[in-house]
């Protein structure tokens, strides 16, 4: 099983009516539980770890789950609300309003952190549940605790807007990234986090303080993967983009399904992956991201879509 750990939310996606009225419909989201969703549908046993309320829009969250074969099993329910990310579109891009005070997700705490059970092979971390507190500190403590048995990834999934003390945000991503295996980014993040330079001087930065595969992905020009022995490059496929909601985290679920179905979805796996490994997991993650960013919010591709 890949344990997802990390925000589930409900994004209030703009629309207008038929009479040209302006609304927000609620969609089940969030960068952790979209790779939860992806990877789910693309046939890999995966479970679900967050804060989850028991109102109407936790419902929604967990029966969109259940219904992408997620196991929601481990996760901890709460009357607290849902936390809540109006969205809007700035030149295709989406921008956010969060409104997440004393919401489920954000008051979840290290008291609540499971004992895994033995068939969780791989963790995946990220997205805004890394800044808020308590739930940053729950997040951080599970996969410092699990980093040494289990294999990790992280795309932090960075939103400076949502940071209110950056030294220690960070100061955590540096902790976490250094136990991690696997080290997502997107070029943005990837400059917010080491500034200015070329993209795989600072990617070998990052291989250095611990990482084994570090994948940086770059829009409409594809993406990057470096080990420290190998690097791949993919070019992004071309599609007709609705909007680009959930697609860095499709990508996550993609090249995770890959190194899953090529069997080196373990620690020895990820750190001897050759340059034509590594472009086939770029190549699966960006299948699966170009069809979810060609249609509207974060609907991540079944299987059977990228057959």
């Amino acid at each position: 099983m890949i344990l997802c750990s990390g925000e589930a939310l409900i994004d209030m996606l703009p629309r207008q009516l038929a009479d040209g009225e302006a609304v927000f419909a609620p969609h089940a989201g969030g960068a952790v539980f979209n790779t939860a969703l992806a990877l789910g549908r693309l046939g890999v046993d995966t479970g679900f770890f967050s804060g989850i309320s028991t109102d109407l829009f936790g419902a929604q969250l967990v029966s969109t789950l259940t219904a992408s074969k997620v196991a929601t099993g481990m996760a901890v329910r709460s009357p607290r609300p849902t936390t809540l990310a109006f969205v809007e579109f700035v030149d295709g891009q989406a921008k956010y309003a969060f409104y997440d005070e004393n919401t489920a997700g954000r008051m979840l705490g290290v008291e609540d952190l499971p004992k895994l059970p033995d068939n969780v092979e791989a963790m995946f971390f990220g997205g805004i549940s890394l800044v808020a507190e308590p739930c940053g500190t729950a997040y951080e403590a599970l996969m410092l605790r699990e980093a040494s048995v289990r294999v990790t990834m992280i795309d932090p999934n960075i939103r400076p807007s949502f940071i209110s003390d950056e030294p220690a945000y960070r100061a955590r991503l540096a902790r976490m990234m250094a136990v991690a295996d696997i080290v997502k980014l997107s070029d943005d993040d990837l400059h917010w986090l080491m500034g200015h330079g070329d993209t795989e001087e600072l990617s070998r930065r990052i291989l250095a303080a611990g990482a084994k595969l570090v994948l940086i992905t770059e829009g409409a020009k594809g993406a990057h993967g470096f080990t420290s022995t190998a690097s791949a490059f993919a070019p992004a496929k071309k599609v007709d983009v609705a909007d680009t909601v959930g697609a860095g985290d499709t990508f996550n679920a993609g090249a995770l399904v890959r190194l899953n179905t090529m069997g080196s979805l373990t620690k020895t796996g990820i750190a001897s992956l050759s340059s034509t490994e590594i472009g086939e997991v770029l190549l699966l993650g960006i299948r699966a991201a170009a069809v979810t960013v060609s249609r509207p919010g974060a609907n991540p591709p079944w299987l059977a879509e990228l057959a």
